[in-house]
């Protein structure tokens, strides 16, 4: 019987010893996109909607000239390499990869196959790329500046809560892209005369640990880190620091949606919008390394008043004027 790791290895040498396979597009029939994601499989096992109406938008239709092939970890970054082999397997024309992990998966398997990026940090830092400009081999996609962005984060945490000198900093430890964001913060924080409580994690059992020390050692406020693990465990994120009455940070406008109190961050719909103009111009020929990783286009402000007034807190009439979206 055949090992994981020899199939993984064997499917790998191949990509490698026969690329032509892999990219070969097959004569009438529809571009195969696969997705590889760490997070939970929607129900309808596709990928993002605003991913596939953006590539409809561009021409691309299901059913007619494009199909997907979608694979989701649930939340188990251990099981990334062999979807990313089942994806190989399936001979995906290129792949877009969600999160640092899945794109560090996806690349293992593959020096091919291209490789389209999205929320998996800095990816220079990280060593996808060799550089935005000239990204070379098979990867390319959407930047995440983690210096400048977790320095921003900080400054308006701090603008709301002038007095906050301890910050506690919850962020999935096993991935690479987010630990590189956390050690930023830890720079951030040093500039500001504020100290970090690192509370990193690494399974759902975890969090019960994090929680509990901020219960033992009561932070002023609290920053989390967004990838697939965290966001599967949101909720109960959410549900302590409204019960305990910590302001928490966040970077995505979905959670503070979801009862958050401020993030500052891109929107992943607009990314979607990036990355299907990567896919489209893979598939009519571009190379990887001959397309520059972008930026995404804007960041977004996002505050929920209700959750501050739960909090007992004022928002500075400063970032209230600066906030894209308020939430009454």
């Amino acid at each position: 019987m055949t090992s994981r790791r020899t199939f993984i290895r064997n499917v790998g040498l191949s990509l490698l010893i026969y690329p032509h396979i892999a990219r070969a597009q097959r004569t009438g029939e529809p571009w195969r996109v696969g997705f590889l994601a760490p997070g939970a499989r929607p129900p309808n096992g596709s990928p993002p909607a605003p991913l596939r109406e953006a590539l409809q938008s561009l021409g691309y239709t299901e059913g007619n000239n494009i199909s997907y092939e979608g694979r989701w970890a649930e939340g188990r970054g251990e099981r990334l390499r062999d979807l990313a082999a089942e994806l190989a397997l399936r001979k995906v024309d290129l792949i877009v990869a969600l999160g640092g992990p899945a794109a560090e998966a996806a690349k293992q398997m593959s020096s091919t196959t291209p490789i389209i990026v999205l929320n998996a940090g800095d990816v220079v830092e990280t060593g996808l790329v060799a550089s935005l400009a000239r990204p070379g081999g098979n990867v390319t996609g959407i930047n995440d500046p983690a210096a400048v962005l977790s320095a921003k984060r900080l400054e308006m945490l701090n603008e709301f809560m002038p007095g906050a000198k301890r910050v506690a900093v919850l962020w999935n430890a096993g991935n690479h892209a987010m630990t590189l964001r956390y050690r930023e913060i830890e720079k951030a924080a040093k500039i500001r005369g504020m100290s970090i409580d690192p509370l990193g994690v690494r399974e759902p059992d975890d969090f019960d640990a994090a929680l509990a020390a901020m219960t033992r050692s009561r932070p002023d406020a609290v920053m989390m880190l967004t990838d697939a693990l965290t966001n599967l465990n949101r909720q109960r994120v959410l549900d302590y620091v409204s019960a305990h009455k910590i302001p928490a940070m966040y970077e995505f406008g979905y959670v503070v949606r979801g009862g958050g109190l401020i993030s500052y961050g891109s929107d992943d719909g607009e990314n979607f919008k990036l990355v299907a103009n990567y896919v489209a111009k893979v598939l009519r020929g571009a190379k990887p390394a001959d397309l520059p990783v972008e930026q995404p286009n804007r960041y977004f402000l996002v505050i929920n008043l209700k959750t501050a007034k739960d909090l007992g807190l004022d928002i500075p009439q400063s970032l209230l004027l600066r906030a894209d979206e308020v939430i009454q």
